[in-house]
């Protein structure tokens, strides 16, 4: 996984943003944060959808790189959660926050300049 500031960042946390607006994704997320790494079987038990719409978010999450799947027993795959590609859409929306927040702190500056004029 690129660092923070590799030129594909800004498209890792497109592609993270845009897998975490599902809340199915999120769902399996969540359980695998809970439990682990797990099979698409296994989710289906978990969660109120099928093996079948399991098995294809779990491929877009593997293809954002989110989860990775590995070879199990008899042919099984089982997903783990991988931390890399969050922590790039961390980054960038830690960035995000530092630009917001230093232009509201120009704008509460002006604010009280101009405000200060008024007296």
């Amino acid at each position: 996984m690129p660092p923070p500031d590799h030129p594909d960042a800004e498209s890792i946390a497109q592609d993270v943003f845009t897998a975490l607006a599902d809340p199915t994704r999120r769902g399996i997320l969540a359980e695998l944060a809970r439990h682990g790494p797990a099979t698409a079987t296994d989710l289906a038990g978990r969660l109120p959808i099928s093996r079948q719409a399991i098995a294809k978010h779990l491929g877009l999450l593997a293809d954002t790189g989110l989860v990775r799947p590995e070879a199990g027993e008899r042919r099984r795959i089982r997903y783990r959660l991988q931390a890399g590609p969050v922590a790039v859409a961390q980054s960038f929306l830690a960035a995000l926050a530092r630009d917001w927040d230093s232009h509201l702190t120009a704008l509460v500056d002006h604010l009280d300049r101009t405000k200060g004029n008024e007296s």
